[in-house]
């Protein structure tokens, strides 16, 4: 297992603020590194790396930094500038043949300073719902495309369907597993390069139980007990943190020792209290999916889901399972985690307790739905990426301005970061 010293560099920032999680958190060693791809397996496997790219959609024609580039806050918010690009070389996906690659987003995204905790249940309707701390986008466990009852099948846009009906939406896990990269990202159309489970390369560079084999360039989790409670690997919009799969087995005691956080989701299929698809078809939302929407569970015809069946399994939707705390089971007894796939604890970076999320493995180290978070916030999610910062702000992070590279070397380029921008500037 990798341990890793994270160096973050402050710049003018009050003494009052060095135990902030929210500005100190963030994964800064290797902002300064240019982002790297690999675009088939034969460059992986001969650790080809490229610093520039283009598919005819996707065009990096520049080299462009590492995730994380400045840092600055006010009283109420923390504004985290980023590129949006791995740090570890991203890819390959699919061998080459997947659409889309990474290009640099240069957002600034805004996180509330003081989270607090909705009062009134409200559907939020999901997608990007946070930021990991090496500044790439985190999104939720849907892929964007659900059943069209209409037309017998998923969404299929070269079909005709668009998105489907939003009534059974597929995990994106399940759905688009095999587009993710060794690190367990991809890419939108759009080049936003992004989680829906577990940052597994993330967690290998804080040093979160994970191993990394150079051999195969692949992760897996480290064999034997973890010794130290998950790090922080993310910040939900709310402003709440997201942790690695560890935490204390009492949630106010620090000293009970550690254990992999059970989620509180289980499959459809007649366990653990529990309906079962199989028997009973896609004909009802589980309690959870009822409840955050405020609509009946028991779905009107033209609302069904497909029969279970080899090419619709019990877990190609989210809507296929069901909330353990519905079922008769008890939270902190049989399961860790509530239906936003958090819970209020105390951690290392708030030894006096703090709501908390944590991405979830089973027993085999795979991702376990729902992954980073439910499909509804803890918090009011206020937080959102901003198109510029027009209140007065302390500088908590600055990468290095601007740093040579040469692709050829006839034609070396300086590139600089535009921090009002947030982008680059190549001369």
């Amino acid at each position: 297992m990798k341990t890793v010293f994270i160096a973050v560099q402050f710049l003018a920032m009050a003494t009052s603020v060095f135990a902030e999680p929210q500005i100190t958190s963030w994964f800064t060693l290797d902002s300064e590194k240019f982002a790297q791809i690999y675009r088939t397996e034969k460059e992986k496997v001969s650790g080809q790396a490229a610093t520039s790219w283009s598919n005819g959609r996707n065009t990096q024609s520049q080299p462009a930094y590492c995730g994380v580039q400045k840092i600055v806050s006010s009283s109420n918010w923390v504004y985290v500038f980023s590129t949006g690009l791995g740090s570890q070389i991203m890819g390959p996906w699919l061998n080459g043949r997947f659409p889309n690659l990474p290009t640099d987003q240069h957002f600034i995204f805004a996180i509330p300073r003081h989270p607090t905790v909705q009062t009134s249940r409200g559907f939020n309707r999901l997608f990007e719902i946070g930021m990991f701390v090496d500044g790439v986008r985190m999104f939720d466990a849907c892929d964007a495309f659900s059943y069209s009852n209409q037309n017998g099948q998923d969404a299929n846009p070269r079909a005709g369907i668009g998105q489907g009906d939003h009534v059974w939406n597929r995990d994106a896990l399940v759905n688009e597993g095999k587009t993710f990269d060794a690190a367990l990202a991809h890419q939108q159309n759009q080049g936003t390069y992004h989680y829906h489970v577990e940052p597994i390369a993330l967690r290998y560079e804080l040093g979160d139980h994970v191993d990394f084999d150079p051999s195969t360039k692949t992760y897996r989790e480290s064999f034997g007990a973890p010794t130290m409670h998950s790090p922080i690997l993310g910040w939900m919009q709310d402003g709440y943190p997201v942790y690695g799969p560890y935490g204390y087995s009492n949630p106010t005691n620090s000293a009970s020792g550690l254990r992999r956080m059970v989620s509180g989701f289980v499959l459809r299929k007649g366990e653990n209290g529990a309906d079962n698809l199989v028997q009973f078809g896609r004909r009802t939302w589980p309690a959870w999916a009822a409840r955050e929407t405020q609509t009946p569970a028991k779905l009107d015809a033209n609302e069904f889901g497909p029969n279970v069946s080899e090419q619709f399994p019990v877990g190609h939707y989210i809507e296929d399972y069901a909330y353990l705390g519905d079922c008769g089971k008890i939270l902190g007894k049989d399961f860790d985690l509530d239906e936003f796939n958090g819970r209020w604890c105390v951690t290392p970076e708030f030894p006096q307790g703090t709501y908390a999320y944590f991405t979830t493995i089973d027993a085999h180290s795979k991702p376990v739905y729902p992954y980073n978070m439910g499909r509804r916030y803890h918090g009011n999610p206020i937080g959102r990426l901003v198109t510029g910062i027009h209140e007065p702000v302390t500088t908590n992070f600055l990468a290095h301005a601007q740093s040579v590279v040469s692709t050829q070397k006839a034609n070396p380029k300086t590139l600089t970061w535009n921090a009002g921008a947030g982008g680059y500037d190549a001369k």
